[in-house]
């Protein structure tokens, strides 16, 4: 199914509906956010309820399954874990991440859609993620397919659920925090 066939599907959001544009705006905030290092900021836009996933790729043939194991995770949060880490990172005891690294993101292929829930809708999105630490000349990338679910709440919308796919089975990043 093309891209413009996908687009045209009932459930999904059209790109000049208000409601993606909306979407797109919370995720271009976000980013901001986190590549800024403004975390307790970021934490706000998180439901309560939030899951936030990394599972492991592996190579497999297609026949074998979709390449990602069932079970360990690179991470899997919460709101209270993830509140934890942030405020650990408030603390002498984050070497790892002082002096802070310089981070971007670039998000794009964007598709909105409906998932049957109320105030509930489902962002699928590609993740480039940049990484440099320190005087080191060189770059940790990682890509990756996102699987968001995002919520309008009375306090605006909210990340509810987060699904981080990774392109690579062998990671190149010394920190996976702030994916």
């Amino acid at each position: 199914m093309s891209l413009e066939e996908r687009i045209m599907q009932p459930n999904v959001v059209n790109p000049s509906d208000p409601l993606y544009q909306q979407v797109l705006m919370f995720l271009y905030h976000e980013a901001y956010l986190l590549d800024n290092w403004n975390l307790e900021e970021w934490l706000q836009l998180l439901s309560d309820d939030v899951v936030y996933l990394m599972p492991v790729r592996v190579t497999r043939e297609r026949k074998d399954g979709p390449g990602f194991v069932e079970g360990p995770y690179h991470f899997e949060e919460n709101k209270a874990s993830l509140t934890l880490r942030i405020k650990r990172l408030q603390t002498q005891f984050a070497w790892g991440e002082d002096p802070l690294p310089r981070t971007r993101r670039f998000i794009s292929s964007i598709l909105v859609h409906s998932v049957g829930k109320e105030n509930e809708w489902g962002v699928i999105s590609s993740l480039l993620f940049v990484r440099n630490r320190g005087d080191v000349p060189e770059l940790a990338f990682l890509s990756a397919e996102r699987r968001d679910v995002i919520r309008q709440t009375p306090e605006g919308l909210r990340l509810a659920r987060r699904v981080i796919l990774p392109d690579q089975a062998v990671l190149g990043l010394e920190s996976l925090f702030i994916l």
